[in-house]
């Protein structure tokens, strides 16, 4: 993969080449969608996936998801159901709140990205070499049990003073 480690490595240009590494996956991973039909922007994908992850999803919590305004996430929400990608719902136990559901269009829509961004992933494994593929999981596995390790440390309550 190129990120060789020996004694004299610096976990700052380890850092450097993944960030140049994300920046290519990002960059592959919008390309993707945007060759589907409609084209959505980001933040409407973003919408629609997480309103498909999240069933029984109203206005509010999803604009809690995506960390904007609750106007701003109505509008995009007006935007996605013109399209026929989304569909407002009363919920059946609550009638003051909506219910935003994906419709079937939607879920072919965010079939399609899928099926686009892992073809993408597909050519760019098929030029390396089986070992790269096999480093290249280990390498992730490692940073995913790595995060992981970070994380319940964060979570930690700090140490008392006796």
């Amino acid at each position: 993969m190129g990120c060789e480690q020996g004694p004299g490595h610096q976990p700052d240009t380890l850092a450097d080449q993944l960030l140049d590494t994300v920046e290519s996956l990002v960059m592959l991973w919008f390309a993707a969608a945007e060759d589907a039909t409609p084209r959505l922007s980001t933040r409407q994908l973003l919408a629609l996936q997480t309103v498909r992850r999240l069933p029984e999803l109203n206005l509010t919590t999803l604009a809690e998801h995506l960390g904007i305004a609750l106007p701003t996430a109505s509008r995009l929400c007006d935007r996605l159901e013109a399209a026929g990608l989304l569909r407002r719902t009363v919920q059946p136990h609550n009638r003051r709140e909506v219910q935003l559901v994906v419709t079937s269009q939607g879920r072919r829509l965010l079939a399609d990205v899928t099926g686009r961004r892992s073809l993408s992933l597909a050519g760019v494994f098929e030029a390396m070499a089986q070992t790269e593929r096999d480093s290249l999981r280990q390498g992730l596995l490692a940073f995913h049990r790595a995060r992981a390790r970070t994380l319940l440390r964060q979570q930690q309550p700090p140490p008392r003073d006796g």
